[in-house]
């Protein structure tokens, strides 16, 4: 049964799994950060190990504090923190899709192009598929905002290309004068924002003909 809330977003029953999925490629550059640490961890594990086999005793310590260091100062740890749930939102973003109906019928959800933290929380640039608009998005901004333990969620669709959208999630109250981090100067101004009037579902003709 269709949500009293959100009726634009129930294209077909919401019982009906998704099926298929993703190709192996898409996959891969979803896991590309998982990936991308599991490399490095063990880089840093064959140094460990060859400095250790080697009894360079300095190199260890060098490499040691090439860790601490950062780990040990606030802007190290804000550094950290701010990628890590750049990583959780988009897993969050990509569950959300996969858990409503922002998906195809064939299984394949919005591909998170790039996320990276801003002022207020994350940004992520995402590229929607055949079916899916911003508006869906903005018609599902609380679900998405309670799936990455944010505030809230906003959606600002690009000017020329409808299909490129950006979502931002808000977990915090947004500091005045700090430098936009990342990325997310590079965005530019073409985003017009889009707001729940405009996500409104048009009237459900069949059930306007139904009732005659």
């Amino acid at each position: 049964m269709a949500s009293p809330r959100n009726p634009r977003n129930q294209i077909y029953p919401p019982y009906e799994p998704p099926r298929g999925g993703s190709g192996p490629l898409t996959r891969l550059w979803r896991m590309r950060t998982e990936l991308l640490l599991l490399a490095a961890l063990a880089l840093v594990t064959v140094a460990v190990l060859t400095v250790v086999d080697q009894r360079s005793w300095g190199s260890l310590l060098a490499l040691a504090g090439m860790v601490a260091v950062p780990a040990a100062t606030r802007f190290g740890r804000n550094w950290f923190t701010a990628r890590a749930w750049c990583v959780i939102s988009r897993h969050r973003i990509q569950r959300t899709c996969l858990e409503t109906t922002m998906h195809t019928s064939t299984g394949r959800i919005p591909l998170v192009l790039w996320i990276t933290p801003s002022r207020a929380g994350e940004k992520a640039l995402i590229l929607t598929r055949a079916g899916i608009s911003a508006e869906e998005f903005e018609a599902y901004a609380p679900e998405l905002a309670a799936a990455c333990f944010a505030r809230a969620a906003r959606v600002y669709r690009h000017r020329k290309w409808s299909n490129v959208l950006l979502l931002e999630i808000v977990r915090r109250d947004e500091t005045p004068g700090v430098f936009a981090p990342g990325l997310e100067r590079l965005y530019g101004g073409s985003w017009v924002p889009v707001t729940a009037a405009s996500a409104e579902e048009p009237p459900d003709r069949t059930r306007i003909l139904s009732s005659l």
